[in-house]
């Protein structure tokens, strides 16, 4: 790091240690940039009186210039962790050779940054290990959470988005004829049976441990009511496929399991030409078997479905998957709940899959986030039975660090107010560099006329006192007339002399009407921010993420009638 990234780091570190906590502090100061780096050590001294000399500089300054002048800078970059020296493993299979992982959704919904751990985590292990990786679509419940046409390309897209190809794609609600099979195989072997007992009754035999009266009919009998669901002549609730297990289980929910049902609710891949459907455990451990699977990534929370599948693996004399409990990741202040966005979006209370306000992959990817950053936010949580909550913070430091180098910068003013100035100079155009320190960026004009308009944001020109003098950033000095009546601020030009430099000028943004668009702003709470950006955005392409200077990050969505329609990505 040269001395010049040096000074600049230590002025944005003493800004934000102070407006965190009324002063600057040096012996901090000094901390935070030796963790930056560490080489730094062998040059403290020269460090130190730069530390010294930005807080001493920060200390005199009021708390509003403080938060001003941050603005300006942008935050300190974090510090960059040391990559881990080993990286995530996934200890081998003694039964089954290779890497085979599978991801198995349920297309009811869109996927959320918690549906996103295990897709990731799968995909890294298939790659580290060069196995396979397959997405598995388990849509096998019609009516209790039935599938979205719609959501099996939605969870493509978000894998795509990912950077996640899978080297398989298979749908449950294709391979009904399998499951039946192995159905009619297991009550030849005497191991399940159909149950037409009331659930309410089933229940009191399971509590008591005692056998409901159809548990022991004949292998003829069951294949006889096996062939009465399958051709339609029960109801929903009237028969079940029963696994035989251990009715002294100490938990009832293993007790003689339910495997599939009857459900005459139609399905968007096959309308009613099913009229049975198997349950989760059937499906799931059939198809880990016939797929290959050697590790399975799940949640704690499937402990007794593991318990349950396991019958059906021993039953078969099938090898059996690598179990590996991962806890569930939630995000901070965000609906993961699928249901509940469902129920949303049909209510209109959310926008859609990619509202703001959701943490689903479409909601980040709408936002702008990288995929890399969220796939390496969740690789570094690894592999934990633990339940962990991220924070928006935290996705938002990694983020802004992954993009605020290759950034352009635009002026935008939120609720814009006209800054009516006297003695207007000369001035044609003003050259602005399109980042601060990347200087393959480039640079862009403003032109202007003698009768410019100039707007700054509503927020500023509330904050503006009579005879203060301001900067409006790399334009002009002027000084307040009158204040913000309303409608308009009074003000008159001073100088052109770059004198925001001295800590006691606010730096302004600002607007000037001939070469401004309107601009809409979607933020994180689903409301809009509305104002003026200056028309330069117009070379910029949909999907591109640019800054909005003291506003924060935005993806670019579209340009329509003089006006950009855009996404808040965060600060």
């Amino acid at each position: 790091m040269s001395l010049g990234e040096v000074k600049k780091l230590a002025l944005q570190l003493a800004l934000e240690n102070a407006s965190k906590f009324g002063k600057a502090k040096s012996s901090i100061i000094v901390g935070h940039i030796l963790a930056r780096d560490p080489s730094l050590k062998q040059r403290l001294e020269e460090v130190t009186k730069i530390a010294d000399e930005a807080c001493q500089e920060v200390n005199s300054m009021s708390l509003e210039q403080i938060k001003y002048k941050l603005q300006e800078l942008g935050p300190p970059p974090p510090v960059k962790r040391e990559p881990k020296k080993h990286e995530l493993e996934l200890p081998p299979n003694p039964e089954i050779p290779g890497y085979i992982l599978r991801f198995a959704p349920n297309p009811d919904g869109p996927l959320t940054l918690g549906n996103a751990s295990p897709a990731i985590l799968c995909s890294f292990f298939a790659n580290k290990y060069k196995g396979k990786f397959i997405l598995r679509f388990e849509d096998t419940s019609p009516s209790i959470k039935p599938p979205l046409q719609e959501a099996y390309n939605w969870v493509i897209e978000d894998l795509k988005w990912l950077g996640i190809i899978p080297d398989e794609i298979h749908y449950q609600s294709d391979r009904l004829e399998i499951y039946y099979n192995y159905a009619e195989k297991l009550i030849k072997m005497g191991r399940a049976y159909v149950c037409t007992c009331k659930p309410e009754n089933f229940r009191k035999y399971i509590a008591k441990k005692q056998p409901c009266p159809h548990r022991e009919q004949s292998v003829e009998t069951n294949l006889k009511l096996w062939n009465m669901m399958l051709e339609g002549k029960f109801l929903p609730g009237q028969a079940v496929f029963r696994v035989k297990t251990d009715l002294n289980h100490p938990n009832p929910a293993v007790r003689d399991w339910p495997a599939l049902r009857v459900d005459l609710s139609p399905h968007p891949r096959t309308g009613t030409k099913y009229k049975v459907w198997p349950l989760y455990n059937w499906s799931c451990a059939i198809d880990d078997h016939e797929m290959g699977v050697t590790h399975v990534i799940r949640g704690k929370e499937h402990a007794t479905n593991e318990i349950r599948q396991a019958f059906i693996f021993n039953y078969f004399e099938w090898k059996k998957p690598i179990t590996v409990n991962n806890g569930r990741v939630k995000l901070e202040g965000s609906v993961l709940s699928k249901s509940k966005i469902i129920r949303g979006i049909k209510s209109k209370e959310f926008l859609g899959p990619d509202d703001p306000r959701l943490g689903t992959l479409m909601a980040l990817r709408r936002r702008g986030f990288k995929p890399e950053v969220i796939k390496k936010i969740i690789l570094e949580l690894g592999l934990k039975p633990v339940e962990a909550t991220l924070k928006w913070e935290n996705i938002y430091a990694q983020n802004r660090a992954a993009i605020d180098k290759d950034t352009p910068r635009f002026f935008f003013v939120k609720d814009p107010v006209e800054v009516k100035i006297s003695n207007f100079p000369p001035v044609e155009e003003v050259i602005l560099p399109n980042h601060p320190d990347n200087k393959n960026l480039g640079n862009r004009k403003i032109k202007l006329s003698r009768n410019e308009k100039i707007f700054i944001a509503a927020e500023d020109a509330k904050n503006l006192k009579s005879s203060e003098e301001i900067r409006l950033m790399n334009l002009f000095n002027v000084i307040v007339e009158e204040e913000f009546s309303g409608e308009v601020v009074k003000a008159k030009f001073l100088s052109t002399e770059a004198k925001s430099r001295q800590a006691s000028l606010k730096l302004i943004q600002w607007v000037a009407s001939e070469s401004s668009i309107k601009a809409k702003v979607l933020m994180p709470s689903a409301e809009y921010a509305e104002g003026l950006a200056e028309s330069n955005l117009k070379v910029v392409a949909p999907g591109s993420i640019v800054q909005f200077v003291r506003f924060g990050f935005v993806k670019v969505e579209d340009f329509s009638d003089n006006q950009v329609a855009c996404v808040f990505t965060h600060n």
